[in-house]
């Protein structure tokens, strides 16, 4: 049997930093990424415009909402959301 220990270094912990806007998420993930190396950042997929000084597949993965579509009915996505008219 599989220890929790062996299982997450098989396949890797998942963890979910959320919040509202403000109260500090992109700190926590500063910090932790600063703090092991070992941790990586997911990147989220878009259908909006990029804002000033955001670029793709550092701050989001932006795709056209055809690709977005496709995306989803090849099963991409773990979840998604269309939030003001942008997935």
């Amino acid at each position: 049997m599989d220890t929790p220990t062996s299982l997450i270094s098989q396949r890797g912990l998942l963890i979910v930093v959320s919040g509202p806007s403000g109260a500090g998420k992109g700190t926590i993930c500063k910090q932790l990424l600063d703090r092991n190396p070992q941790i990586q950042l997911s990147i989220s997929v878009t259908t909006r415009k990029p804002r000033l000084g955001e670029v793709d597949g550092v701050n989001y993965y932006f795709k056209t909402e055809a690709d977005f579509l496709r995306m989803i009915s090849d099963a991409d996505f773990l979840e998604y959301a269309k939030v003001y008219d942008s997935f």
